[in-house]
């Protein structure tokens, strides 16, 4: 068996195995705050360093010089303006926020693609994927560990096509990164949805009633006595999930509760640093108009974002 299907194996009896009853499983998608400080100006710029950067690249912003820092910035703004012309627009800003936010997503990526990309052509095919993962297991017809491998390949395979946008079976970076977070990218959210009511759906009727809400967060094992959080998401379900009142969840329902149209932080503080920063007030910046507050994004301090910049050109 390979590493890589040993750490599938491995997960899977992670999930069976070590949650607890009492665990809340969270079905929910949010998007992250975009830092765990106090947005104020007033006191110091950490939070919009966090924004702009990532929490773990702000952090070492204390080894360069402001010079240093100046010039790395310069650099940074050359690749958020994504079309060449000169100026970076709220919308550009709030791309590299979001990218800068979800960088762990793209670190994710570069190592699966690693151990798929068995032709190493920049390309993984289905076929490659599958063997990569499934290959060994899928030799065995009666595993001992009792989970139903070919199942979770119809299900890989399903998404898969998905993901993979012009039907050829063979996924672009871009498109291995869909198949992989499905719930980042919008043309994707129907397979987030279908997947989340094929395992909740115990009675296979395409709804999920009340007892199978419950039912995937919690067991009661035995327990007579509900803990208080299931209590209340019983209460959830009835006044706000089922809001047609007909005692279930259909797939727009389903589709609310896990993917909700969350306050748009990524934007917000694009249009913060667009405002503080626009000197001649016409809504997009130069890069001289960054640099000029440079301690707006990056502060006194900088890093080496090299690494940064080659996977947002890969992305």
């Amino acid at each position: 068996m390979t590493s890589q299907q040993l750490l599938v194996y491995l997960s899977l009896f992670a999930v069976c195995v070590l949650t607890k009853p009492t665990d809340k499983k969270d079905r929910i998608h949010h998007d992250p705050q975009l830092s765990d400080k106090v947005h104020d100006d007033g006191q110091n710029f950490d939070y919009d360093h966090d924004a702009f950067l990532g929490a773990d690249e702000a952090k070492t912003f204390d080894q360069l010089t402001p010079e240093e820092s100046k010039e790395r910035l310069g650099k940074i703004v050359s690749k958020i303006d994504e079309d060449k012309d000169g100026f970076v627009t709220v919308e550009e800003l709030k791309n590299w926020i979001k990218f800068a936010q979800k960088r762990w997503i793209y670190e994710d990526v570069e190592r699966q693609w690693k151990g798929h990309d068995l032709n190493e052509d920049g390309l993984i095919s289905w076929e490659e994927y599958k063997n990569a993962t499934y290959g060994y297991i899928l030799d065995d017809p009666d595993p001992d560990d009792g989970f139903n491998y070919k199942q979770m390949m119809v299900r890989d395979e399903r998404r898969f096509k998905m993901a993979d946008k012009d039907g050829d079976l063979i996924a672009t970076k871009e498109e291995f990164t869909a198949f992989l977070h499905p719930e980042e990218y919008d043309y994707m959210k129907d397979i987030v949805v279908q997947e989340t009511m094929e395992d909740i759906d115990k009675n296979r009727d395409g709804f999920i009633d009340l007892e199978e809400y419950i039912g995937d967060m919690y067991s009661h094992d035995g327990d007579a006595d509900e803990p208080e959080w299931v209590k209340t998401e019983r209460e959830q379900f009835v006044e706000f999930r089922d809001k047609n009142r007909d005692g279930k969840m259909d797939k727009e329902e389903t589709k609310d509760w896990i993917l909700p149209s969350d306050y748009d932080h990524a934007e917000a503080e694009a249009r913060h640093l667009v405002y503080e920063s626009d000197q001649n007030k016409d809504g997009k910046l130069t890069k001289e108009e960054i640099v000029d507050k440079y301690d707006l994004f990056v502060g006194s301090q900088a890093t080496d974002f090299g690494e940064a910049l080659v996977r947002h050109d890969e992305f």
